[in-house]
C-alpha cells in the first residue's frame, strides 16, 4: 500500500500558478515510466501539463556545465556542493523571478528529480557537510505540493540494470544496486527528512505497483483522478 506521511490537496491551486508535482528516489526505481504514465493519464482527462527535468528556471547558467563535471555528482563532496550551490540554490533565485520553461497554460507541472535527490546522495555516501548544509536550509529549495517518492526493491532494482543497454547504465545506476546500505539510507533521508518541505508526501513501491496504477494514486492524491479540464486551463 501507498504511504501518505500529509494531507495532500484537493484540488488545483488557486489563481495561475500550475499544480507542481515532483516524483523523485534512486535511480531504477521508475521516475521516468511513471512520469511518461502520469502524463498519458492527464492528456487522456484533458488536463494540460508539462513534464520537467533539471533545474526550474527557464534560463540557468550554469546547468549544462554542472553536467559536464568529470566527477559523478554523488562521488564527491565538492562535486555536491557545486550542484547545491551553482545549481539548485541558485535555481531558487532565478525561479522566482521567472515563469519556468512553458509553463504557460499548464495546468500541472511534473518535475523529474529535484534537489532532494542530490542532498538524500550526500547524506548516504557521506554525510557530505554540503548535504548537511542544504537539509539544515531545505525550505529555501522551491517545493512541490506533493512530491512522489519511488522505492523499489534491490532484486526489482538489479534485474531493471541487468535489463537495460550497457551503454545506458552510469555510475549512478550501478552504484544504488551494488550498495544497499547507500540506498537504505538514501530512501531515509528522503522519507524522514526532505519529505517536510513539501506540501504532501507519497511513497510508492514501483515493485509492487505498476506505471498505471501508481499514475492514478498519485492523481488520486493530488485531486486530479476522473477530472476534465479544458486544454490550457
Amino acid at each position: 500500500m501507498p504511504t501518505v506521511l500529509t494531507a495532500p490537496r484537493t484540488a488545483l491551486p488557486p489563481g495561475s500558478r500550475p499544480l507542481r508535482l515532483l516524483v523523485d528516489g534512486l535511480d531504477l526505481t521508475g521516475k521516468t515510466t511513471l512520469v511518461d504514465a502520469l502524463l498519458a493519464h492527464l492528456a487522456e482527462q484533458g488536463v494540460a501539463a508539462r513534464r520537467h527535468c533539471g533545474m526550474l528556471a527557464a534560463r540557468h547558467p550554469l546547468e549544462q556545465a554542472l553536467d559536464r563535471l568529470p566527477v559523478p555528482w554523488h562521488r564527491s563532496s565538492p562535486v555536491t556542493a557545486a550542484h547545491l550551490v551553482g545549481g539548485f540554490a541558485l535555481d531558487a533565485v532565478l525561479a522566482r523571478h521567472s515563469h519556468g520553461r512553458g509553463d504557460a497554460g499548464a495546468a500541472v507541472v511534473i518535475q523529474e528529480s529535484y534537489v532532494d535527490r542530490t542532498v538524500a546522495a550526500g547524506l548516504a555516501m557521506g554525510p557530505y557537510l554540503p548535504a548537511v548544509l542544504a537539509l539544515w536550509a531545505a525550505r529555501f529549495f522551491p517545493s512541490f505540493d506533493l512530491a512522489v517518492y519511488l522505492h523499489a526493491d534491490v532484486a526489482v532494482r538489479r534485474a531493471r540494470l541487468e535489463s537495460r543497454d550497457p551503454a545506458d547504465v552510469d555510475d549512478g545506476d550501478r552504484h544504488t544496486v551494488e550498495d544497499e546500505d547507500f540506498a537504505r539510507r538514501f530512501d531515509a533521508a528522503l522519507l524522514h527528512h526532505l519529505g517536510r518541505r513539501h506540501g504532501a508526501v507519497l511513497v510508492l513501491d514501483s515493485g509492487r505497483h505498476t506505471p498505471d496504477a501508481m499514475a492514478h494514486l498519485v492523481l488520486t492524491s493530488a485531486g486530479l483522478a476522473g477530472e476534465r479540464t479544458a486544454a490550457g486551463g
